[in-house]
């Protein structure tokens, strides 16, 4: 006789090990689904996901990825759920943060703009001025490891710099590019970081430029939506200094070169026999062809491997996380 166990995602507590292997990887449940199986609000489950705590998988149909039972089953048998999840995406603004430290806000500020501590999201308020909040988890993993930053003389800031925007998008792109299978996707979220004539300058096919700018992700949604506000997210989002920039340029180099060989970029919808037929490299006749500098290959090859870097957390910002 045959005795079969079956695990399920409610009420189960079992070792991690037993339940990754136990459990069935289906059925793979939607995000809202998964987050309510963990416990978790939203933002908190989508944050968890952009820090690697929460594995997905593509959904097959081609929609938004998706959470396995399997993974749902290994995250409620840690012994610390739901707690000690949550606390690792719990994040904290400067009053907060300085008070998790037993500092002043004004060091705790000082220490940010300085780049010991990356942002991991931000906000405007009311009065359109960028909030900048920070994983809990990471301000005590600081004072453990370096506590004398704690005490005795204030941190002077870089030339006056503020790394904190710089490393805020640093951490964005790494946590987009682990978020996503899809290369043209993992292209566009390099590419929001560039302005229209560097991204013309690398992008120079039109069907391509439009594919990644469709792809563009979302920064935040912004309450009133008025032309001020827009300017500070779009200020927030580029690259603002040369070595960043051409750092960006080079990865969006990189991204594209993948992208194209996973698959070319959609061309223009059009009725058989009323246009000519379009293929990849060549641009339609009611277009002059655009033909790539020598950036879209060439050297970009030598250096492709460099875009897992991304994936990893490589980055051009300072210090922190």
């Amino acid at each position: 006789m045959t005795t079969v166990t079956t695990v399920t995602t409610k009420n189960v507590r079992v070792s991690p090990a037993v339940a990754s292997a136990a459990a069935p990887a289906g059925p793979r449940l939607a995000t809202g689904t998964a987050a309510r199986e963990l416990d978790l609000k939203r933002a908190e489950f989508e944050l968890a996901v952009q820090l690697g705590h929460i594995r997905t998988v593509p959904d097959p149909g081609g929609g938004h990825r998706r959470v396995t039972a399997r993974e749902v089953a290994r995250l409620r048998a840690a012994a610390d759920f739901p707690e000690g999840l949550r606390e690792r995406v719990r994040t904290v603004g400067t009053a907060e943060g300085a008070e998790l430290l037993g500092i002043a806000p004004g060091r705790f500020t000082r220490l940010a703009r300085a780049g010991r501590f990356s942002p991991v999201r931000c906000y405007l308020n009311r009065y359109r001025a960028v909030v900048w909040l920070y994983l809990a988890d990471e301000l005590v993993e600081l004072a453990l490891r370096e506590p004398e930053l704690l005490g005795g003389r204030h941190p002077e800031p870089d030339r006056g710099k503020d790394w904190r925007p710089r490393n805020w998008r640093a951490r964005r792109i790494a946590m987009l590019a682990r978020g996503t299978d899809d290369q043209w996707e993992l292209a566009a979220a390099v590419a929001a970081t560039l302005d229209s004539a560097h991204l013309a300058h690398i992008v120079p096919d039109p069907y391509e430029r439009a594919h990644v700018r469709r792809l563009r992700p979302e920064t935040f949604r912004v309450h009133p939506e008025s032309p001020t506000a827009q300017g500070v997210v779009e200020a927030l989002v580029l690259a603002d200094e040369p070595d960043e920039i051409d750092w960006y340029r080079l990865r969006l180099v990189e991204a594209l070169a993948d992208a194209r060989d996973q698959c070319p970029a959609p061309g223009p919808a059009v009725d058989a026999g009323s246009a000519p037929t379009y293929q990849r490299g060549q641009a339609p006749q009611e277009h002059p062809a655009v033909r790539e500098p020598s950036l879209r290959r060439g050297g970009a090859l030598v250096q492709r491997r460099l875009l897992g870097r991304l994936r990893r957390g490589g980055q051009p910002g300072r210090g922190g996380r």
